[in-house]
């Protein structure tokens, strides 16, 4: 599974989510952490809306998953991640 999330620097709430995807232990996937900053199309795009988790399926496309609330634990980041890798 391969994961991008969309930040730029100094952004607590990008900082807190990948911090969370770093702790979690029961799932195997890549991330592409990509900086609004550096990519016009990307910071027009997400620049009110960051940190922006995708899920890259099996075409190559992006799936942005739902908004992840900055309160909740790794647990609730894990059940979100198998529910939409998997299906």
């Amino acid at each position: 599974m391969k994961l991008i999330l969309y930040s730029k620097q100094d952004c607590c709430l990008c900082e807190g989510l990948l911090e969370k995807l770093q702790q979690v232990k029961n799932l195997s996937f890549e991330l592409e952490i990509r900086d609004i900053t550096s990519n016009l199309d990307w910071f027009e795009r997400y620049q009110y809306e960051i940190p922006v988790l995708c899920l890259l399926n099996d075409r190559n496309l992006e799936q942005e998953l739902p908004r992840f609330p900055p309160r909740s634990g790794v647990d609730k980041l894990e059940a979100l991640l198998q529910r939409y890798c998997q299906g």
